[in-house]
C-alpha cells in the first residue's frame, strides 16, 4: 500500500507503510527536528529508523474498538477485523490522543454538525450498536478504543451535542445507557465524582437524557481549548506503553501472551514518568479497589506524552461492579496475588508495595487515608450525581453502600495489622549497660 500519513493537526508526524513482514512506522524528518515534537509512544522514541510491526502493530491495534464493535465495524466497512491499518485509514481521523490518521486534523469547530433535538440524539444512540462511531456516514471519521459502546462528540458554545466532521476535533465522549448494566450511567458518574471529591484528577462529567435514553458525557482530557482553537493532547494507554495488544489487557487471559500486572505498570511509570507520578498511580490502583471496579485493566490507565516529558492521565472508565450480579467480582489485576477486593488484608498491601518497589508503610498509610476520604465523600458524591440532568437511579444507593463497605473493611484490616504490630514484643536492645 502507499504510505498512510499520520498528522498532529496540520503537521506531518510520520508515515505508516506495510511490507511483507507487516505494518511499520517512520517518523518524518521534519517532525524529529521540530522543537516540541513528541514521540507517538514511549515504545517509539524520536528516531529516523523505521519501527517494525512487532512494536508498531500492537500499538496501532489499541486505537481500535474491541469485540462486537470491531466485528460490526469491519462488516460495515467491508474489511477484516484483523486489518488494523485498513480500519484506521477509514476511521482514524479523530483517535484517542493527538494523532489523525490519513488526513490532517482540524482545530476549529466549524465542521461540527449539531444534533438539534433530543429525538435526533436518541435516534443516534438507538442505532449505535448497528453503526459504531457512525461508520460509513460521509465526513465522519473517528475511533475510540475499548469494548463499551460510545461516541466521540463535540459540545458547542450553546451546549448542543454535535458530530465532528471532516477531521474536526471531538471534545467529549458520550456513553449511552446499557440494558445489560442498568444504572451504568449513574454508576460511572458516581465513581468519577467520588474520585474528584477525593482530590484524584478526573475528567469533568455530567449525565443527560435524550427521550427514553440516558447517557454519560465525559469531557476529553486529551483535548483543550486554547484561544478558541481545540488542540489535541497526546496520550497512550498502558497496553500501548507495555507493547501489548488489546487482547492481553487483563492480567489473567487465554491469549498465550503474559498479561500486564501492577508491577509491570509501576516499572513503566518509573522508567518514563517523574517520581511524583508513582504516587499518583498508587492512588488510582487504590481507588479502583475502593470502588469495587473489577474492570481496571491496563487499557484503563493512560500516560500523557509531551515533547518535554510524560505524566499520568486522569482516571476514567471506572464503575462499581458490586451492584450487578452478572459482573465478575475478580479484580482485573491482582494485589499480592489476591483477585478479590474483599480478601485483601493489610499484609497484602505491604507485599504489593515490596513487589512494586514501593515503601510498605507509605502504601499502607495511603490506603488508609483514601479509604477514610471515600467514606467521607460518598454521600455527597451520590447526591451530586442524582442532581445531574440524567436524574437519579437506584444503583446510586447500592454503589455508595458498596464503596462504604469496602472502605470500612480495608480500614479494619489495616487496624488489625497495626494492632498486631503493637502486640509483638520489642526486639532486644543491642546496647550494653551496667558494670561487667
Amino acid at each position: 500500500m502507499a504510505g498512510l500519513p499520520v498528522y498532529f493537526e496540520q503537521r506531518l508526524v510520520g508515515t505508516i507503510d506495510v511490507d511483507k513482514a507487516g505494518p511499520g512506522f517512520t517518523y518524518d524528518a521534519g517532525w524529529i527536528r521540530l522543537r516540541g515534537a513528541f514521540p507517538i509512544s514511549t515504545t517509539m522514541p524520536l528516531r529516523p529508523d523505521r519501527v517494525g510491526p512487532d512494536i508498531f502493530l500492537p500499538w496501532a491495534a489499541n486505537l481500535l474498538p474491541e469485540n462486537e464493535q470491531l466485528r460490526t465495524l469491519g462488516q460495515l466497512l467491508g474489511m477484516a477485523r484483523s486489518d488494523v491499518i485498513g480500519l484506521l485509514s477509514a476511521i482514524g481521523g479523530d483517535t484517542a490522543g493527538a494523532l489523525s490518521i490519513g488526513q490532517p486534523g482540524r482545530t476549529s469547530s466549524v465542521q461540527w454538525r449539531p444534533l438539534a433535538t433530543p429525538e435526533e440524539l436518541e435516534a443516534v444512540l438507538e442505532d449505535l450498536p448497528n453503526k459504531p462511531f457512525l461508520a460509513g456516514e460521509e465526513g465522519v471519521s473517528m475511533s475510540l478504543a475499548g469494548a463499551q459502546s460510545k461516541l466521540a462528540v463535540a459540545v458547542d458554545e450553546g451546549g448542543r451535542i454535535c458530530i465532528p466532521m471532516n477531521g474536526s476535533p471531538s471534545t467529549h465522549i458520550l456513553k449511552p445507557d446499557s440494558p445489560r448494566l442498568p444504572g451504568g450511567v449513574q454508576n460511572e458518574a458516581f465513581c468519577l465524582t467520588l474520585a474528584r471529591r477525593m482530590k484524584i484528577p478526573t475528567p469533568d462529567v455530567t449525565t443527560g437524557r435524550a427521550g427514553k435514553r440516558t447517557f454519560l458525557l465525559v469531557k476529553r482530557y486529551d483535548r483543550t481549548n486554547v484561544g478558541g482553537r481545540w488542540r489535541r493532547l497526546h496520550q497512550e494507554d498502558y497496553c500501548q506503553a507495555l507493547g501489548l495488544p488489546p487482547s492481553a489487557k487483563y492480567e489473567a487471559h487465554q491469549t498465550g501472551i503474559r498479561g500486564p500486572n501492577l508491577k509491570d505498570m509501576f516499572d513503566v511509570t518509573r522508567r518514563h514518568l517523574p517520581a511524583t507520578e508513582i504516587i499518583r498511580l498508587l492512588d488510582l490502583v487504590v481507588l479502583n479497589v475502593l470502588c469495587c471496579n473489577t474492570d481496571a485493566h491496563a487499557k484503563n490507565y493512560s500516560i500523557m506524552i509531551r515533547g518535554n516529558g510524560a505524566s499520568l492521565a486522569p482516571i476514567y472508565d471506572i464503575m462499581c461492579g458490586e451492584v450487578w450480579g452478572n459482573v465478575t467480582k475478580n479484580l482485573a489485576q491482582t494485589i499480592a496475588g489476591k483477585s478479590r477486593g474483599d480478601d485483601i488484608k493489610g499484609k497484602d498491601w505491604q507485599r504489593f508495595a515490596r513487589d512494586c518497589g514501593l515503601n510498605p508503610k507509605q502504601v499502607v498509610d495511603r490506603v488508609g487515608a483514601l479509604a477514610k476520604s471515600a467514606i467521607a465523600e460518598a454521600v455527597a458524591a451520590a447526591a451530586e450525581v442524582a442532581a445531574m440532568p440524567g436524574g437519579a437511579h437506584d444503583v446510586l444507593g447500592s454503589a455508595r453502600q458498596a464503596v462504604e463497605r469496602r472502605a470500612g473493611a480495608l480500614l479494619a484490616q489495616l487496624q488489625e495489622l497495626e494492632d498486631g504490630a503493637a502486640a509483638r514484643p520489642a526486639a532486644p536492645s543491642l546496647a550494653v549497660g551496667g558494670r561487667g
